[in-house]
């Protein structure tokens, strides 16, 4: 039996059905080799994974999910019946649906607060998307979940968290870029860089919003360091992207998923996805990342996860050696 557990956790991630590859730089054919039973390259660190979750949008009511409250909670669920447990969870922006209403506003992300602290990991992050903080500028979320951007290290991989949605022009702004200037100078050159965003940095389709107006300061930033990924929300998709080394990979949405961009000018709204009965949730989902660490790299192996039908998802495999 094998005695790495990120190699297992990874095997049985791969195991549930969800799609399964590999983002980063050196060793990413190797790692969807490793999907396929094939064996892994390089000597690994200490391996670990985590869980994105993205844009539950709290308080939507709407055709697009007539299931609308129970989105999460078989999320959640699902998140709670993984063995062995992620190390921590994330949850990239859009926590509740946008409202004109103060009042309600804060509502409804106290009431996401209240159902996200059933998740058994101990430790959870969260980050606003514009549907939190755009109209206010993130004070309702700063009163109720703290910094809008902020940074962390985890077993020798540094993570940044970055506000791009809490200016309703969709900048980050010279402040949050002088911060993090200033953070990254003081990371070591080939320490693997995460960066969580809520909209994509690059201009993956502006016409929509799905853009950030100073996001190629942001990659300026990064691209002096060689092993950086960002996982990002916003779209209501995947979506894998590369702006030079670096790999952008959106998630899923909890609520409702989004079509792909049009051909330009063919569609003038984003409009969600219409429900299909025959298929409930499709389009829903959530990730599980697991890092395979190296001498000079770490490679993320992505296990994106549907909802299920059911609130006791299976998530458990058997163990593989």
């Amino acid at each position: 039996m094998s005695k790495q557990p990120g190699r297992r956790q990874f095997l049985q991630l791969a195991a549930v059905g969800g799609l399964v590859y590999a983002s980063g730089l050196p060793g990413w054919q190797a790692m969807a080799a490793t999907a396929r039973g094939k064996g892994a390259t390089g000597t690994a660190q200490e391996d670990f994974y985590f869980v994105q979750l993205s844009d539950t949008h709290w308080g939507f009511k709407g055709a697009p999910n007539p299931d609308a409250q129970g989105t999460l909670p078989k999320a959640i669920a699902a998140v709670n019946a993984l063995s062995p447990a992620p190390d921590f969870v994330i949850f990239t922006g859009d926590l509740s649906h946008i409202s004109d209403d103060p009042a309600e506003r804060r509502k409804r992300l106290t009431e996401f607060r209240d159902i996200a602290a059933g998740i058994k990991v101990p430790v959870v992050h969260y980050m606003p998307g514009e549907h939190d903080a755009s109209l206010d500028n993130g004070a309702a979320y700063i009163e109720l979940f703290g910094r809008t951007h902020y940074a962390f290290d985890h077993k020798g991989v540094h993570f940044i968290a970055i506000d791009n949605v809490s200016d309703p022009s969709a900048r980050v702004g010279d402040a949050q870029l002088a911060w993090l200037a200033a953070d990254l100078r003081s990371v070591p050159e080939h320490t693997p860089i995460v960066v969580f965003t809520h909209r994509p940095l690059f201009d993956l389709y502006p016409q929509w919003d799905w853009a950030t107006r100073d996001g190629q300061q942001v990659i300026d930033l990064l691209m002096p360091h060689p092993n950086v990924t960002v996982f990002y929300g916003h779209i209501h998709q995947e979506n894998h992207h590369m702006t030079g080394h670096i790999a952008h990979h959106s998630a899923r949405s909890l609520m409702f998923p989004l079509p792909a961009p049009p051909a330009p000018g063919s569609q003038a709204k984003r409009n969600p996805v219409p429900w299909d009965a025959a298929a409930p949730y499709r389009g829903l989902g959530w990730r599980s990342i697991t890092e395979h660490g190296k001498q000079d790299a770490a490679t993320w192996a992505l296990a994106e996860q549907p909802i299920q039908a059911s609130s006791e998802a299976n998530t458990k495999t058997p163990e593989t050696t």
